[in-house]
């Protein structure tokens, strides 16, 4: 697998041994903003096919990881290692829709990928078929529901078939009957491949500890950004093993830590 180095100051720390090349590596990564701290001393690699919770309170580090995975962010010290930047997809908790139809929302996604434009809207239209809003195609992505705006970005990033989707609380504002639908989507995402036929990675940041046990393989524990755990999700929410690997997550599970 080609990969997409950016080595700052810092000799690189071991990471944890996986089965095959990572999508991810990160050895001793800080992100500062000024005097303020965003992570510190992140190391930590993500294999291929995996779905990766990141937790904490609000301020511990989850979307500034985020945004450092995706390359929106370069770290302050350290060396992150990756898969190319065209072969992941972002979603934001907001997402942007453009000022056009559904259908061109997902289609110039794919043009700007270099698909030709009649190519691009009839594998926008499956796209959108793909996530049940089919006969949306022509309304103005703008005035789609919360929820409806959510699984036009699930199809705009499905249709570019990536190795990696990262998502930043995908579900925070929606009711409970959309939270539903776009965390079977994602799922069912997650159980796919990408276009290079290589099974698809999912990392997302949530606050909700159902959606985690629902959707996670592996849980990594944020605070005033330091991971404090990285378990496999039955580990992670496993009282007696918790306690004994970070407190603080033990709390936080137990909602008692702010």
């Amino acid at each position: 697998m080609s990969v997409q180095l950016r080595v700052v100051a810092r000799a690189p720390s071991p990471v944890q041994q996986l089965p095959g090349p990572p999508v991810y590596a990160l050895h001793g990564v800080d992100v500062t903003f000024g005097r303020l701290t965003g992570l510190r001393d992140v190391t930590l690699a993500i294999a291929p096919g995996e779905s990766v919770a990141l937790v904490g309170a609000n301020g511990s580090g989850k979307s500034t990881l985020l945004r450092v995975l995706h390359s929106l962010q370069p770290p302050t010290l350290g060396r992150l290692e990756s898969v190319p930047r065209s072969r992941q997809a972002m979603l934001f908790q907001r997402p942007f829709m453009l000022r056009t139809s559904a259908r061109n929302n997902v289609a110039l996604a794919l043009w700007l990928r270099g698909t030709p434009w009649r190519i691009a809207r009839t594998q926008a239209l499956a796209a959108l078929d793909r996530v049940g809003l089919a006969d949306r195609a022509d309304q103005l992505a703008r005035t789609l529901s919360g929820g409806q705006q959510q699984r036009l970005a699930l199809a705009r990033a499905w249709a570019l078939r990536p190795e990696v989707l990262l998502l930043d609380e995908p579900t925070a504002s929606l009711d409970p009957h959309a939270k539903r639908e776009v965390e079977q989507l994602i799922a069912e995402f997650g159980a796919g491949r990408a276009l290079s036929g290589a099974p698809m990675t999912v990392v997302f940041a949530s606050h909700n500890l159902g959606q985690v046990k629902r959707l996670a393989t592996r849980v990594i524990y944020l605070e005033e950004g330091l991971v404090q755990a990285d378990l496999p999700v039955q580990q992670f929410f496993d009282p007696a093993r918790l306690q004994a690997v970070s407190p603080a997550a033990a709390l936080f599970v137990k909602g008692e830590l702010a």
